[in-house]
């Protein structure tokens, strides 16, 4: 599948957009309308080595990303797998750069998978480039309205989660 490309200009902070994007449980607040089914990997969904598994639209093809790569605050990387038997790598890239108008960036969001079985490339498990484009540009709108509202973002948990942390004494 070809890279897809989508971006925005948001008027807030840098800094409080890459924390809403590097905090896996904030992702179905802005992702739920293409992306459902999200379950955290982990206790802790925040930097590298969160990860996550959700389902693309209603769709059978379910997808797993892993923050791989975080140079704050510009930048996020993040793999995984999908498609059939989840063997297609899948790659996110993240970027966040200075906008026009002081106190605010410009986030662009670039997905691609790259099948590596002949039979994946033939039966092109992800579903056409241009819902890609549209589901991405919408959620960057969702996420433009949820940083500069500056309101809480409703967040995933993992089931079972202690709601008062532990002490060790």
């Amino acid at each position: 599948m070809r890279p897809v490309s989508a971006s925005t200009t948001i008027d807030a902070p840098r800094e409080r957009v890459f924390d809403l994007l590097c905090d896996l449980g904030c992702r179905p607040a802005f992702t739920d309308h293409f992306f459902t089914d999200l379950r955290l990997g982990r206790v802790d969904p925040v930097g590298v080595g969160a990860s996550a598994r959700f389902r693309i639209g209603d769709s059978n093809v379910w997808l797993d990303t892993v923050i791989e790569q975080v140079e704050r605050p510009h930048l996020l990387r993040e793999s995984g797998h999908g498609g059939r038997l989840n063997r297609v790598p899948v790659f996110t890239v993240w970027e966040l750069a200075e906008g026009p108008a002081p106190g605010g960036c410009e986030v662009t969001v670039t997905f691609w998978a790259e099948p590596t079985k002949r039979i994946d490339r033939l039966h092109k498990p992800f579903r056409s480039t241009r819902v890609y484009r549209r589901g991405f540009k919408r959620a960057l709108e969702r996420l433009r309205e949820l940083a500069e509202s500056e309101a809480p973002v409703p967040r995933v948990t993992v089931a079972g989660r202690d709601r008062v942390p532990a002490f060790n004494a």
